[in-house]
C-alpha cells in the first residue's frame, strides 16, 4: 500500500537567485512521517491524505504547503492564496479539517479539485515551439510552473522568461506553458502546481535536440597522400545532442570499416568515465562532452591505404542525429603521389631471329615523370633515353629480358619482358665424354634452347631407337655393349635442327669388332683387319696363324701395322702375293689391356675376279646398246615432231598474214640480224613468220595439200591487188 509523506515544515527565509529579484524561495526542513492511505489514483494525485502532525512551527513570513513555492507581494508582505494577512498558511491538517467542516455545514455538495490534463514528456528540435499542457478543474487560485524545481513566476506573461508564457483561460482551468524557439537551456523537467489546493502535476521531461554543426574533415577540401602509406581520414561533428553518428562514403558507397572513438572533455566530472559507443557501421565513435554537460562532439576515423587509382577520389563524411535525420555532410578529395605505373609492350610480339622490334614503355605518374632508363640482361643501354627503344633481336632476347625503368620525385618502377624470338636450336650444356666401369649407372646430359619449344631425342649412333626425350639420358648397370657414341638431337619445327655426339667409354677387356670373314684376290696383296674399340686401349696386339706369331713388323710375306683412330685401335695384317694356302689358314687376333684379353678368329676367302677381256667386251657391248638406244630415241622424237607439224591448220579465217613486200624482207633479214638494236617486236614477227614459212614448205614437200588447204595458207601480196 502506498505510503504518504507527512511533513512538519519549518519555513526559513532565503535570498533567491536571479531572475527572482522580488521573490524569495522557502527552504523547508521537513520532518517526514509516513502514514498509509488508500491506493487510489485520485487520492495519490489530486487530494492530500489525512495527516497527523506532531508539531508545526511557523515563522513569519508564512509559507506554502510542502513542495510549493510562496510568492512575496511587491509591497514586501508575504501572501498565500488570496489572503493578504500576515499569518501562516493553513497546514495540511487544518486544510483537511476545514474541508470536512465545509462538507458538513454546506447544504451543497463540494466538487474536488483535480488535474484533467497534465504535462507529458516531449522532445523538440532547437528552434521549434512547444506547449506543455496543464488543466486544473474546480480550482480558483494561483497556478504556477516550475523548471527543475525553480518557480517561473505567476501570471500569463512571465517577464523573466521572454520566450515563456501561460496560455489558456482561467475560467476553463487552462494553464498551458508555451515555449517558443526552444533552446538547450529549456532542456529540463517541468511541473504545474496549484498552490492553494496543494496540488502538483507529474514531472514532464522536455528534451531539446541540437543538430550537429557542419562536419569538418581534417585537411579538406583536398589532401595530399602518398601511395602505399596508410592514412586516417578524420571527421568531426561538433556540439550535437544527442551525439552525432558519422558515416563515411567512398564514391557514394558507405564504408563499413570506419572506426570512431570517444574522448572525455576536461569539463566532464573526473569521476565520470568516458563512454564509447558503437557506430552503425560497427566502429567506435569518440564523443567529447561539452561544458554544458549535454552536447557532445563525435570524432570518426576512416583508415585508407591510398593507391594511384585513388587520385581524384572523393570521400564524404555525413553526420546525423535525431535532430537532423537527413544529416549534414562534407567531402574531401584525394591527391595521391605515387611512383610511376609502367606497362611495357613489344611490337611485333613474335619475330624471327634477325628482325627488328620496338619496345614501348607507357607510364603514368604523380608527380610527373623525370626520365627513362633501358637495360638488357641487367646491362644499361646507354643510347636508349626515351619511352621507346628499337633493336634487331637475336636468340639472346629470348633469355635476357629487356627492362624499362621510369622514375619521378616519389620513386622509380622497373618492368621487364622477354621477346618471343623464333630461333633454331642452340646448345646450352654440351654433353661431355664419360668413362665408367661395368655395372655402373651413367647419366649423359645435353641441354638445348630453341623457340618454339623444341623436341629432344637421344639415340645411339647408327641406331634409330629413341632412348630418351629429356635433357638427360640415364643408363643403368652399363656393360661394354653400351659403350659407343650417343647422339643428342634437338628439332625446332620449321626452324632448324641441331645435334651433338658424345662418347661413352666402358672400362673392360678389349672388344674386337672386325668382320669374321674377309676377302682377298689371289696373287694380289691381301689385308686382314682387327679393330679393337674397348677402353682402355689395348696394351698389346698379336697375330697368330699356323705356327707364326707377329705383334709388329714383317715376317716373310706378312706385315703387321697398328693405327690409332678416334674410336679405337686398328691392327692390320698385310699378306703379299696371296696364295692358295692363305685361304686355308685361320688368323687369330688377340689384344690385351689391364682388364684382360680379347680374341677374334678371322677367315680369309678368295674374291672372284673377271678376266680383262670379258670386262672389255661387256663394256663395248654396253656402249653399243646405249648408242643404239639414243639413236632410236632421237628418231622417235623427230618423227613425232614432224607428225605434229603436219597436223597444224590455221582455222581462224579472220587472222591472215599479209606480206607487203616479201622479197625485201628476205633480202634484208641478214642485215637486221647484224643490227645490234633490233626491236623486240621485230624479232617476234620474224619468229612467227619463220615458223609459218616452215609449215607451208613442209606441206608443199609432202604434196598432200588440198585446194582448200592451199587457200588457207595463201599469202596475198597487197601490191598485186
Amino acid at each position: 500500500m502506498p505510503v504518504a509523506e507527512h511533513t512538519t515544515s519549518t519555513c526559513l527565509h532565503e535570498t533567491p537567485a536571479e531572475p527572482f529579484r522580488t521573490q524569495r524561495t522557502l527552504r523547508c526542513s521537513n520532518r517526514v512521517q509516513r502514514n498509509r492511505v488508500t491506493p487510489t489514483e485520485d487520492t495519490r494525485r489530486n487530494t492530500r491524505p489525512r495527516r497527523r502532525f506532531t508539531r508545526a512551527a511557523c515563522k513569519p513570513p508564512t509559507h506554502a504547503a510542502p513542495g510549493f513555492q510562496s510568492a512575496r507581494h511587491p509591497t514586501g508582505t508575504w501572501r498565500t492564496a488570496r489572503s493578504a494577512a500576515p499569518s501562516c498558511p493553513p497546514t495540511p491538517v487544518l486544510t483537511s479539517a476545514l474541508q470536512a467542516l465545509t462538507l458538513i455545514l454546506s447544504p451543497f455538495p463540494v466538487v474536488q479539485t483535480r488535474f484533467s490534463e497534465e504535462p507529458e514528456d516531449q522532445t523538440v528540435v532547437a528552434g521549434q515551439r512547444l506547449v506543455l499542457s496543464c488543466v486544473v478543474l474546480n480550482y480558483s487560485g494561483i497556478v504556477q510552473w516550475t523548471k527543475d524545481g525553480l518557480a517561473l513566476g505567476m501570471g500569463q506573461g512571465l517577464k523573466a522568461w521572454p520566450r515563456y508564457r501561460i496560455i489558456g483561460t482561467a475560467d476553463s482551468g487552462q494553464y498551458n506553458l508555451e515555449i517558443t524557439d526552444a533552446e538547450l537551456s529549456d532542456d529540463a523537467s517541468y511541473e504545474c502546481q496549484a498552490t492553494e489546493a496543494a496540488l502538483r502535476s507529474r514531472r514532464a521531461k522536455l528534451t531539446v535536440l541540437i543538430p550537429p554543426e557542419d562536419p569538418v574533415i581534417d585537411g579538406a577540401p583536398e589532401i595530399l597522400l602518398r601511395a602505399g602509406t596508410p592514412y586516417n581520414l578524420t571527421c568531426r561533428a561538433h556540439s550535437a545532442k544527442p551525439a552525432a553518428t558519422i558515416v563515411w562514403f567512398r564514391d557514394g558507397l558507405p564504408q563499413d570499416d570506419a572506426s570512431a572513438s570517444t574522448v572525455q572533455s576536461p569539463a566532464r566530472p573526473a569521476f565520470a568515465a568516458p563512454h564509447e559507443l558503437e557506430d552503425a557501421e560497427g566502429g567506435e565513435r569518440r564523443q567529447e562532452v561539452l561544458a554544458d554537460g549535454k552536447r557532445e562532439t563525435t570524432v570518426s576515423q576512416l583508415l585508407i591505404n591510398p593507391t594511384d587509382a585513388d587520385i581524384g577520389r572523393v570521400f564524404v563524411c555525413r553526420s546525423t542525429n535525431d535532430a537532423v535525420p537527413a544529416g549534414k555532410e562534407t567531402s574531401i578529395k584525394l591527391n595521391v603521389h605515387h611512383p610511376p605505373t609502367v606497362t611495357l609492350s613489344i611490337q611485333p610480339q613474335t619475330v624471327q631471329e634477325g628482325e627488328r622490334v620496338v619496345f614501348t614503355c607507357v607510364a603514368t605518374a604523380n608527380p610527373e615523370i623525370r626520365g627513362y632508363r633501358w637495360a638488357k640482361g641487367g646491362v644499361i643501354i646507354e643510347e636508349a633515353k626515351d619511352s621507346k627503344y628499337e633493336a634487331q633481336v637475336d636468340y639472346s632476347f629470348f633469355t635476357e629480358p629487356v627492362s624499362c625503368e621510369v622514375h619521378n620525385d616519389v620513386g622509380s618502377t622497373n618492368v621487364s619482358t622477354l621477346v618471343d624470338v623464333h630461333f633454331a636450336p642452340r646448345i646450352v650444356v654440351d654433353p661431355k665424354p664419360m668413362t665408367t666401369d661395368i655395372g655402373s649407372d651413367v647419366t649423359l646430359t645435353c641441354v638445348w634452347a630453341g623457340n618454339p619449344p623444341l623436341t629432344l631425342t637421344w639415340t645411339k649412333k647408327e641406331s634409330n631407337m629413341v632412348l630418351s626425350n629429356s635433357n638427360q639420358l640415364y643408363l643403368k648397370s652399363v656393360t661394354q655393349a653400351d659403350a659407343g657414341q650417343y647422339v643428342c638431337k634437338a628439332i625446332v619445327p620449321r626452324i632448324g635442327v641441331g645435334e651433338r655426339e658424345v662418347t661413352l667409354f666402358v672400362n673392360g677387356p678389349p672388344i674386337i669388332s672386325s668382320e669374321a670373314v674377309q676377302y682377298a684376290v689371289r696373287g694380289d696383296r691381301g689385308k686382314v683387319e682387327c679393330f679393337i674399340g674397348s677402353t682402355p686401349p689395348p696394351d698389346r696386339i698379336a697375330w697368330a696363324w699356323k705356327e707364326n706369331i707377329l705383334e709388329a713388323g714383317t715376317l716373310e710375306r706378312y706385315t703387321v701395322e697398328r693405327t690409332n683412330t678416334g674410336s679405337g685401335v686398328l691392327s692390320t695384317l698385310t699378306i703379299n702375293n696371296v696364295m692358295e694356302a692363305d685361304f686355308q689358314t685361320r688368323y687369330n687376333c688377340t689384344a690385351w689391356n689391364s682388364f684382360g684379353p680379347g680374341t677374334a678368329i678371322i677367315q680369309l676367302e678368295e674374291k672372284e675376279v673377271l678376266p680383262v677381256g670379258i670386262i672389255a667386251a661387256a663394256t663395248i657391248g654396253a656402249s653399243i646398246l646405249l648408242i643404239f638406244f639414243l639413236v632410236t630415241l632421237v628418231c622417235f622424237l623427230y618423227r613425232r615432231r614432224k607428225g605434229s607439224r603436219k597436223d597444224v591448220t590455221l582455222r581462224k579465217l579472220d587472222i591472215k598474214v599479209e606480206t607487203v613486200n616479201r622479197e625485201p624482207l628476205t633480202l634484208h633479214a641478214d642485215r637486221e640480224e647484224d643490227t645490234a638494236s633490233v626491236s623486240t617486236a621485230t624479232r617476234v614477227m620474224k619468229a612467227i613468220y619463220s615458223s609459218f614459212k616452215d609449215d607451208v614448205d613442209l606441206k608443199q614437200d609432202m604434196r598432200c595439200d588440198t585446194i582448200d588447204t592451199r587457200e588457207e595458207y595463201e599469202l596475198k601480196d597487197p601490191t598485186n591487188g
